[in-house]
């Protein structure tokens, strides 16, 4: 099945983080992690349609890893696979 994004969307696989830091802490999954998450873009919507009747250019691309804040995903599943869907002002750094 395929999702596409509708407006400034975008949809993302997200990237599990390290449980454990440099120095071998292992972090349980019951403490929150106040870090960004980490996704990989899968999908872009068209952009945002700005009052002009224009479309927002979307600043990622399909492919690129971008980290996002915390708390700003839908979370879907589509054939038992997580998915997050964000609004592109939410992305705050393309990964490199």
């Amino acid at each position: 099945m395929k999702i596409q994004p509708l407006g400034d969307r975008v949809v993302v696989k997200p990237i599990e983080q390290e449980s454990k830091t440099k120095s071998g802490i292992i972090i349980p999954d019951t403490v929150e992690k106040e870090k960004p998450e980490q996704a990989e873009v899968l999908a872009v919507g068209p952009g945002k349609m700005l009052e002009n009747g224009q479309r927002q250019i979307m600043e990622v691309q399909v492919g690129q890893k971008v980290m996002f804040k915390k708390w700003a995903p839908d979370e879907v599943e589509i054939d038992k696979q997580k998915y997050l869907i964000i609004k592109s002002e939410d992305v705050i750094a393309i990964v490199e």
